[in-house]
């Protein structure tokens, strides 16, 4: 896919929007898109990052330019490059994976503003939802795709995830999320 020229403001991708060009349905190409972990251990100095492998997402846009959609990460998909540590992700001192086994993120809206657009929805972690909004770029290259880039900032003990060693883990978590969204064939 061909990297976008840069990032919409609120004007020209609420045109967008509204002009049609974009109404239908879109899917994630997990092969381009990506969603990274990252926290802090011991007292906050080390970080440890991770990133998900299995990503699925679907939208769609509506004529008038309301979208909605759901993106949906598997939560054993961790990858630290540390089994012990993946593994301990992924039992009930975190994701409890076998019990809850998909992170979802549902799109209830989405408004542009100034250099960027508020994207905000519930997400659902080990059973536990929330409600999100953070704030995300969007490109639209001119091969027709849609890409969504985003650093979300979440209390991991907002959805139950409280394990802490000796207070040595950071309950603050970053995601950073690359969404590259096409149309389905």
């Amino acid at each position: 896919m061909q990297a976008p020229s840069g990032p919409l403001t609120a004007r020209p991708l609420q045109a967008l929007l509204t002009g049609g060009d974009l109404a239908g349905q879109w899917a994630l190409d997990p092969g381009q898109s990506s969603i990274r972990l990252t926290s802090r251990a011991l007292l906050g100095l080390v970080p440890v990052r991770g990133v998900f492998h299995e990503i699925s997402a679907s939208g769609a846009i509506t004529p008038d330019g309301r979208v909605s959609g759901t993106i949906t990460v598997a939560a054993a998909s961790i990858d630290t490059r540390n089994a012990r540590r993946d593994t301990h992700l992924r039992s009930a001192d975190f994701f409890d994976s076998a019990r809850a086994p998909d992170i979802t993120f549902t799109l209830d809206a989405i408004r542009p503003s100034g250099q960027c657009v508020t994207v905000a929805g519930p997400l659902t972690v080990r059973g536990r939802t929330r409600p999100l909004s953070f704030d995300a770029t969007v490109s639209a290259p001119r091969d027709g795709g849609i890409w969504l880039d985003a650093e979300v900032r979440i209390n991991r003990a907002d959805f139950g995830l409280t394990w802490n060693l000796l207070g040595l883990v950071s309950v603050h978590n970053t995601l950073t999320i690359h969404a590259v969204f096409t149309r389905p064939r």
